[in-house]
């Protein structure tokens, strides 16, 4: 797959080890969309920070073998480089304990960011991000710059601001969430839950948001544009692990989005992505695009 450098994404955020029993993995949500979108051939720039210590040393390294530019990585005298201890659940689901008071909190805004920001297709950002006051502000200046700013949503208790994440869901052009994030947002906000499009609906005039992608694990997914609602069922393989599935979900959902295709073939390429990535494991396993291409249209009729 070559990758298009003329249209590039920018994931801003955390990029860390998640350290599970069985060993180290990349990770970071951002950082795993920004993976999954160079492996769909969508350039892709990291924006965050590590410690100068032999962690941050391997993850760049890491990195720079998979291709993916480290520019905007920036390295950090003090603070270490970001870790989780990650397990598994009884059903397979990962449950993590993210280490405080590291690096990506204290991601800096540089001069170079601002024309970085503006010519790229789209700029991604989720909420464990604002959990320190430094990355915050850096998160607030950039959203300025961008023409296309996604929110992925993706709690992290107990790491929630809410009256920031008001904040972030007014400045969003899209917003991925699942069914227990609306649910929350909407308590949050003072209204029940009656079901989905009413929830998506009121959210859509609250927010002023057009686009909000509604993700449901095995029972598929939603694209809302405006008043209209496109339906996906999920694509149904044996599950590895779920690490980063919303992850890998959301960028096949760019990798289309940004190419300005229909949102029949926008939503394939994400419900493919997310169930592919699902039946390996971790968030970033090897594969190419052929491979994948290949397990799309096996699975193609499922999905239609």
């Amino acid at each position: 797959m070559i990758t298009n450098t003329s249209n590039y994404v920018v994931c801003f955020g955390e990029v860390l080890w998640d350290i599970f029993p069985s060993g180290s993995r990349a990770g970071g949500a951002p950082f795993n969309v920004a993976y999954n979108l160079f492996k769909m051939g969508i350039d892709s720039k990291m924006l965050s920070r590590i410690g100068d210590d032999e962690l941050g040393h391997r993850l760049l390294n890491q990195i720079k073998d998979w291709g993916i530019t480290t520019d905007f990585i920036q390295i950090d005298a003090e603070k270490p480089t970001g870790t989780v201890l990650a397990d598994f659940d009884e059903h397979g689901e990962a449950v993590y304990e993210i280490v405080k008071e590291v690096a990506w909190d204290y991601i800096e805004s540089l001069p170079e960011h601002k024309n970085l920001i503006q010519n790229s297709e789209a700029f991604v950002f989720g909420s464990l991000i604002t959990r320190s006051e430094t990355s915050q502000n850096t998160l607030l200046e950039l959203l300025e710059y961008s023409k296309f700013r996604v929110f992925d949503v993706n709690f992290r208790p107990p790491f929630i601001d809410f009256e920031f994440i008001k904040k972030l869901l007014h400045k969003a052009d899209l917003v991925k969430m699942n069914k227990a994030e609306l649910r929350t947002i909407l308590e949050h906000l003072g209204e029940d839950y009656i079901d989905e499009d009413t929830g998506i609906h009121y959210l859509q005039t609250y927010f002023t948001l057009n686009e909000i992608v509604l993700t449901k694990g095995s029972k598929g997914a939603r694209y809302f544009v405006g008043n209209t609602a496109y339906n996906f069922p999920a694509v149904h393989i044996e599950i590895e692990d779920t690490v980063g599935s919303g992850d890998s979900f959301l960028a096949g959902f760019l990798s289309k989005r940004i190419q300005g295709r229909s949102p029949e073939e926008i939503m394939k390429q994400a419900t493919s992505l997310g169930a592919f990535i699902t039946s390996k494991s971790g968030a970033c396993p090897d594969y190419t695009y052929d491979e994948f291409r290949a397990f799309r249209e096996k699975n193609s009729c499922r999905i239609s």
